[in-house]
């Protein structure tokens, strides 16, 4: 039994947080305002702190899964933070989505405490987290990552050792980047062919059946075809952050992003244009009703 620690219980981080109690492990979460309710974890012997001092002080990991590197900073160096409770040997891992830059500075400073820190960023869904079937992107030490693996094997389907700390949250960029790009994409065509006369159904289809068939079409062809966005529960704001992200690396690294600037575009425009909560599919719609006659 690991005793865990972990901040974050929000829509992905409840599915992580039930599988990690449903394996046996002692959990200890968080209390703050972003989390799901807690009820169901409490029920099933989860305790709660409500700073991170006192959440570091017994555990043996702790697991962040929060919204972005400011969170994850505030979390863990700020008043009251994981630090100030930290012990040594304890293995911070970073399951949020954060800029690369931001990982390093945050490794290095859990380091100096005497910890040890991974980034292990995830992709899919909350379905998939609540089924204990994320994919996982792991930066840091290869004996750290080959030590704690059992644990992440209790919320996660596949688990992908990428490289030294930073490495797991730049291909979670990456990854990110190439999946909401391409949603960005699919969604302008859709607006466009629905705007001049031509059947979602029938849209989605031919995309299927070539060269646009794939994951992020399956994700929104639920959208596109019956106004159901729930196919993918991640909201615009999350998508234009990780963006943001996107281009603040590539910027850091000097790399070509032109791209990937026209993408974070379309994606600030969408939460003017619809509020932060609205699903990613929905796009689709919010390009559609900016349609110029």
């Amino acid at each position: 039994m690991t005793k865990v620690g972990m901040a974050g219980i929000g829509l992905m981080g409840h599915g992580i947080a039930s599988n990690i109690v449903k394996h046996g492990h002692a959990l200890t979460v968080l209390e703050h305002a972003g989390n799901q309710p807690l009820d169901d974890l409490k029920a099933a012997g989860a305790a709660t702190v409500r700073d991170g001092a006192a959440l570091a002080a017994s555990a043996d990991v702790i697991i962040l899964c929060v919204t972005g590197s400011p969170q994850v900073e505030a979390v863990l160096m700020g008043a009251g933070g994981v630090l100030e409770g930290l012990r040594p040997g304890t293995v911070v891992i970073d399951c949020s989505t954060a800029i690369p830059s931001s990982t390093l500075k945050v490794a290095e400073a859990v380091q100096a405490r005497g910890g040890r820190f991974l980034d292990a960023p995830m992709t899919r869904t909350p379905k998939e987290a609540a089924e204990g079937r994320l994919n996982l992107l792991v930066g840091g030490d290869a004996a750290a990552f080959e030590e704690i693996r059992p644990l992440l094997a209790a919320f996660a389907e596949n688990i992908t050792h990428v490289g030294p700390v930073g490495a797991g949250h730049r291909m979670k960029l990456l990854h990110n980047y190439v999946s909401l790009g391409l949603i960005a994409l699919i969604a302008e065509a859709a607006a466009c062919a629905k705007g001049d006369g031509i059947d979602p159904a029938v849209f989605s289809e031919v995309l299927s059946k070539g060269g646009g068939g794939g994951v992020a079409l399956e994700r929104i062809k639920p959208y596109l075809i019956d106004g159901d966005p729930s196919s993918l529960r991640f909201f615009m704001s999350n998508a234009r952050k990780d963006l943001d992200y996107y281009n603040t690396m590539a910027a850091e690294s000097g790399a070509v992003r032109d791209i990937g600037a026209a993408v974070l575009a379309t994606y600030e425009q969408a939460v003017e244009q619809g509020g932060p909560d609205r699903y990613v599919p929905e796009l689709a719609g919010l390009l559609g009703e900016r349609r110029k006659h």
